[in-house]
């Protein structure tokens, strides 16, 4: 956590950033902000029940440094690198992006957030949680507590079969995205936005049913960015746009704020921007502001308070 967020200083920045966040949240469909500076910060300045989805994706507490690099591929003759059709491409360095995912008490340090996101929920809202198998049991057992057993919604797998293969276990291939409702029975959930995704059996369906496909389920089979696409910013631990996308049709209404207080290379903002839906997206790492400045454009203001 910040030091800025600890000690007396706390509740004066609190309160510039209550009255700074007022004047400053988007109000028309698809606009957005991005906040540079402390997420505990950001979700003690935003009003009461001002948001009808929060979506955050920390980090996963690995202990270790998470560093992405962003590669630009031109086609070469020359080159060495092999891709589609046994093209050959030479490859540049163009950046890297990065972060330190280490922290002392892990739960003492996402248990306010979690405090805050609920109390910023409307009451038809929902707070998707994104977290790894290592921290997914201790994270529901403090969900439960923040927010109540019977506000418990979804543990949703979203697998991917990407990378090295261990030979000492079965390979983690999977995150775990926990949901829960800001008031049991309230929350705002609809399929009708989402795509429908293949049968995995589509013989055993009508003709018809399976032209249309099914509702997806808590088990999302969704590849990672891949390392080629356009997609892909270079910023580690990016997710894609189809699961974001797919989280932000379901759990909010067109007029809904969308906030993401861990939100690292943007793609919620992303998502929400394309469906019409307000957004807030905060991060303290300037490379993901950087990355998300580049990604929503010029019209999308940056507010930093990092000062």
């Amino acid at each position: 956590m910040d030091a800025a967020c600890d000690g007396p200083g706390r509740g004066l920045a609190l309160l510039y950033a209550a009255a700074v966040f007022a004047a400053a949240l988007p109000s028309e469909s698809g606009a957005g902000l991005i906040v540079h500076g402390d997420a505990l910060a950001l979700l003690g300045g935003l009003p009461d029940g001002c948001a009808g989805l929060v979506y955050a994706d920390p980090p996963f507490n690995t202990g270790n440094r998470r560093d992405g690099v962003r590669v630009r591929a031109t086609r070469d003759d020359a080159a060495t690198r092999r891709g589609f059709a046994g093209a050959t491409y030479r490859t540049e360095r163009t950046g890297t992006a990065g972060f330190d995912d280490s922290f002392d008490d892990y739960l003492s340090w996402l248990r306010p957030h979690c405090e805050q996101t609920r109390r910023v929920l409307a009451r038809h809202g929902t707070f998707y949680l994104h977290v790894d198998p290592r921290e997914s049991h201790y994270c529901k057992v403090l969900l439960d507590e923040v927010f109540g057993r019977d506000c418990f919604l979804n543990e949703v797998i979203w697998a991917y079969d990407y990378g090295a293969r261990s030979t000492r276990r079965w390979s983690a291939k999977h995150d775990v995205i926990l949901v829960y409702a800001r008031s049991a029975g309230a929350h705002h959930f609809d399929l009708t936005g989402v795509d429908r995704i293949p049968y995995m059996a589509p013989r055993l369906q009508t003709s018809d049913r399976a032209a249309r496909g099914k509702t997806p389920t808590d088990v999302w089979w969704h590849t990672i960015v891949p390392t080629n696409s356009r997609e892909r910013t270079g910023y580690p631990t990016q997710k894609p746009l189809g699961v974001l996308r797919r989280i932000v049709a379901a759990s909010s209404r067109a007029d809904d704020l969308v906030v993401d207080w861990c939100a690292g290379s943007g793609t919620t903002g992303v998502a929400a921007q394309g469906l019409g839906r307000r957004f807030v997206l905060v991060d303290r790492s300037a490379d993901a502001v950087t990355v998300m400045r580049q990604r929503l454009g010029p019209d999308v203001p940056v507010l930093d308070l990092t000062g």
